[in-house]
């Protein structure tokens, strides 16, 4: 087995442990900020504490249980894809049908790291776009959810953009820094333009953050590739959408789908962005 094979297939079972724990993420981090503000809004109208918002509820604790017969997961129970499988995709306990979401966030994971290090390689690059694919993925799942782009996940994967430029230069420092404040601008203006003339939201405010922290991580060149194709992946996914669930699709998903393609294939955008510029008399 080569060096490549195996670190891809390395990649790809670290994906599988990681995207169990997106999982976590997924369902816990918006109850975490929903119960915090709960208690800040009621320590705002000088209510009493709510019993249950008191209670310690992080990434960590409480440990993993059936949300509907509440017994504990087991440790065999909690293999990445493995166990839904010989559960047979039911609790052992209460026998309820356990969601097919959970192994497919894993199989995503493990596919998205793989596809990372085969572009790569096994160095800094990767190990810098793997934590890149995995706040993404968080985001895509979290915004599908609950129309949430927690600033918990946004802001710090602004700078941690700032700093891969800085340490790597994936893109040039100057490019990443305008990256930040255009992806932040470019939404944000367009967001009270269309609020001007409708008197609507068009959406929210953590989509100019997300922009923003892709501009960082990819450079501000990139923006107009990245808001193109998630217009379009938007398009595509609220059809199928409305079609099968009646279900408004969020623009965070496909900022995040858009961003990661343009990391992957960072190369072959670079040059089509220079030919453009060329062809335009603009370089």
């Amino acid at each position: 087995m080569s060096d490549t094979v195996l670190y891809i297939a390395l990649a790809a079972l670290l994906g599988l442990v990681v995207g169990s724990f997106l999982n976590v993420v997924v369902y816990r981090l918006p109850i975490m900020l929903e119960r915090g503000w709960r208690r800040e809004a009621r320590a705002v109208l000088a209510l009493p504490p709510d019993t249950d918002d008191e209670q310690r509820f992080n990434l960590l604790v409480p440990a993993s249980a059936c949300p509907h017969c509440h017994a504990p997961v087991k440790p065999w129970q909690n293999i990445p894809v493995l166990s839904f499988l010989l559960l047979k995709a039911r609790c052992h306990s209460c026998h309820t049908p356990i969601s097919w979401r959970y192994p497919l966030v894993e199989i995503l994971t493990a596919t998205a790291f793989a596809v990372v290090v085969w572009r790569f390689g096994w160095n800094e690059t990767a190990w810098m776009g793997l934590l890149f694919t995995a706040v993404l993925l968080a985001l895509t799942f979290i915004d599908v959810d609950t129309q949430l782009l927690p600033d918990q996940l946004t802001l710090p994967l602004i700078w941690l953009g700032l700093l891969f430029n800085l340490w790597l230069g994936f893109v040039p420092l100057t490019q990443a820094v305008l990256g930040a404040v255009l992806g932040y601008l470019s939404l944000w203006s367009l967001f009270w333009l269309f609020k001007l003339l409708t008197g609507k939201d068009g959406m929210g405010y953590g989509d100019f953050k997300l922009l923003a922290a892709l501009g960082a991580w990819l450079g501000a060149a990139t923006l107009p590739v990245i808001v193109l194709m998630a217009a379009l992946v938007g398009i595509v996914a609220s059809i199928i959408l409305k079609v099968a669930r009646n279900q408004p699709m969020a623009f965070g998903p496909a900022l995040a789908v858009a961003g990661w393609i343009v990391f992957v294939a960072n190369e072959p955008i670079k040059q089509a962005i220079q030919w453009w510029l060329h062809s335009a008399g603009l370089a």
